[in-house]
Parts: structure tokens; C-alpha cells; sequence
């Protein structure tokens, strides 16, 4: 699926990556422990997250993680922003929930990781 899609899907605004829409999303996760995403295999995924720190971005970055997606209308602060377009990581948010943004991705056709998170 395409970074664009999940945009539309999820009504997201895009906070960093505009340039980046092209990008394919092969799988997604929600996760608040940032240890669950570590320990999932996460290449090329997206992570939507209720956390608007740094090390959101960080451990994406780590992880592989493709793009981030803030969710219930989360706005990070400047730092966190300008981290993500340090990484050429996209940075979107939504106002939908952590739950009813999994599932309208998941009923979109994007699958899950191996679900530990």
C-alpha cells in the first residue's frame, strides 16, 4: 500500500514527507511500548503511536519503521518534527484512534506484523 493511501484512509495530515507519498507500506503496527516495536519485525512498516517523543522517531529509525503516524489528533512538538525529517522519515497525524486507525488500515487490505504488537 502506499504512504498515500494511508493518508486518505486515515484523513492524516502530513507533518514531514510530503515528497514521500510514493513510499510502499507493507505491513503496520500501533504500539505505545517502543520495546514491543523493537522487538517486532517492523522494515517497511508503518507505526502509529499515541507517543509524540523523540524516541518514537528514534526507535522507528532503528527498527526500519517506513513512516509514523501520531494518532487522536497528536501534533509533536518541534524537535520531534524537525528528528523525523533529519531521518527522511515521514511524519503524518490523524484524528482517529490508536485502535480505529489499525482497523481502517487493516480493513484497507494492509496486514499486520506478527502480531506482538
Amino acid at each position: 500500500m502506499k504512504l498515500s493511501e494511508i493518508k486518505e484512509i486515515l484523513k492524516a495530515e502530513v507533518l514531514v514527507g510530503h515528497e514521500q507519498m510514493d513510499m510502499s507500506i507493507f505491513a503496520g503496527g500501533g504500539a505505545d511500548l517502543m520495546s514491543d516495536v523493537l522487538s517486532s519485525a517492523a522494515k517497511e512498516s508503518v507505526l502509529l503511536s499515541g507517543l509524540t517523543t523523540e524516541d518514537v522517531i528514534r526507535t522507528a529509525k532503528i527498527s526500519g519503521v517506513g513512516a509514523v503516524v501520531f494518532v487522536r489528533g497528536k501534533i509533536p512538538d518541534e524537535r520531534v518534527v524537525n528528528l523525523a525529517a533529519s531521518y527522511n522519515m515521514p511524519l503524518l497525524t490523524t484524528r482517529y484512534s490508536l485502535f480505529v486507525s489499525c482497523g481502517r488500515l487493516y480493513m484497507s487490505g494492509l496486514r499486520g506484523l506478527d502480531g506482538s504488537w
